[in-house]
């Protein structure tokens, strides 16, 4: 059964499914499909789909479902390993983004950062709590929040800072014998109305 989200985190598997034929068959394998199938649909030699399917299941982005006999070969049929792929800046090696190597802490560059290193945590950590057979608990808050100038946006960021300062020191205890340190981090920026 394939993933809701693939996080890719090596530089190889980012280049195959980077690639952009590669990202057509992967877009056309939101239903199950062949070789065959594929190259008919995408009006490309059935040779050269069958090399970039083998890229992509060599990388773990396709996987098949299951054979079928079509008179005398013995076809595959591929599904896409994740519903949508997400890509960790480890794939991107020194050049991933990291908070630490960002000044400005306030600025957008480093809640990108931030954002990208939780990508990045979230997927090492997934990948440990699968292979354990064990479920990972995390929490996520999505709010919208229109105000009606920048006064108000500083309060708000204000009163919000104070409020998770005051839960943290509630609710954390260096001491709890079997306790888990979580990280939260929180990040508001101007809503996207249309792209571009």
């Amino acid at each position: 059964m394939s993933e809701s989200v693939v996080v890719v985190g090596e530089t190889e598997r980012a280049r195959t499914l980077l690639q952009e034929t590669r990202l057509d068959i992967l877009e056309r394998l939101a239903e199950p499909g062949s070789a065959v199938t594929l190259a008919r649909a995408m009006e490309l030699p059935r040779q050269r789909i069958n090399y970039h399917l083998r890229e992509l299941e060599a990388q773990r982005l396709i996987e098949v479902e299951r054979e079928q006999q079509r008179g005398s070969v013995r076809e595959r049929v591929y599904r896409r390993a994740g519903d949508s792929f997400a890509i960790s800046p480890n794939a991107l090696g020194a050049l991933g983004s990291r908070p630490e190597r960002v000044q400005d802490r306030f600025s957008s560059a480093y809640q990108i950062a931030l954002a990208s290193q939780a990508i990045a945590d979230l997927a090492s950590l997934r990948s440990g709590a699968a292979a354990a057979g064990q479920a990972l608990a995390t929490l996520s808050l999505e709010v919208d929040v229109r105000f009606a100038d920048a006064e108000r946006r500083s309060a708000f960021a204000q009163e919000l800072s104070e409020a998770v300062a005051a839960l943290a020191r509630k609710y954390h205890d260096e001491n709890a014998s079997g306790g888990r340190t979580f990280k939260l981090y929180l990040g508001c920026y101007p809503k996207v109305t249309a792209p571009g």
